[in-house]
């Protein structure tokens, strides 16, 4: 605890004088009320836990099961979104022979943007009940806008929707149209 210490002086000298008293403070009760408490605290806290995002995918197919024949998803029916670098996003309804730099379309991602063009071409699609979005991320683009992306499908109602690689040709055109050179690796940082 607290204690005084007395400091005697030799007895020089007639005079009484009173003496000076230190005070010294321990300082071993504290250091442990501290610990006990960062203990009790970091034990009874409840840390964040990480937000996880539902995607629902397919089951995997047992291994004597025939592979189903490929999708055909008609133009008329869907749409793609090129997802680019520096927050930028293209969009398109054309086929390999018709798409050009002029018509893979430049938009953004706030309501105004993607979620117009979006809603636009459901409306316009030949069968609304099959019309698919397909998301195709370029090596440039960010984790974040992937994750926008999804979250216009919710918001959009588009319940089917695909995620699949850039085509040699699409990734031909978008490189025209952002300026990379033609086979250029990606920036990394």
């Amino acid at each position: 605890m607290a204690e005084v210490q007395v400091q005697e002086k030799g007895a020089k000298g007639g005079k009484v004088r009173s003496k000076k008293q230190s005070t010294r403070v321990d300082m071993t009760p504290m250091v442990d009320l501290g610990f006990l408490l960062i203990t009790f605290f970091m034990f009874t806290t409840t840390f964040s836990k990480p937000n996880v995002m539902d995607l629902g995918l397919p089951a995997k197919p047992k291994e004597n099961t025939p592979k189903p024949p490929p999708t055909e998803i008609k133009l008329s029916n869907s749409i793609s979104l090129l997802l680019g670098k520096d927050n930028r996003i293209f969009w398109h309804q054309q086929d390999n022979t018709s798409l050009t730099d002029q018509n893979l379309n430049e938009t953004n991602y706030d309501r105004e943007g993607i979620r117009k063009v979006i809603e636009q071409a459901k409306a316009n699609a030949a069968d609304k009940t099959k019309f698919t979005v397909i998301i195709k991320p370029t090596d440039d683009a960010v984790y974040k806008n992937f994750v926008d992306i999804l979250d216009e499908m919710a918001i959009t109602d588009s319940e089917q929707y695909g995620v699949t690689d850039l085509k040699p040709w699409e990734k031909a055109i978008y490189d025209k149209k952002v300026g990379n050179p033609a086979g250029a690796a990606p920036a990394t940082k």
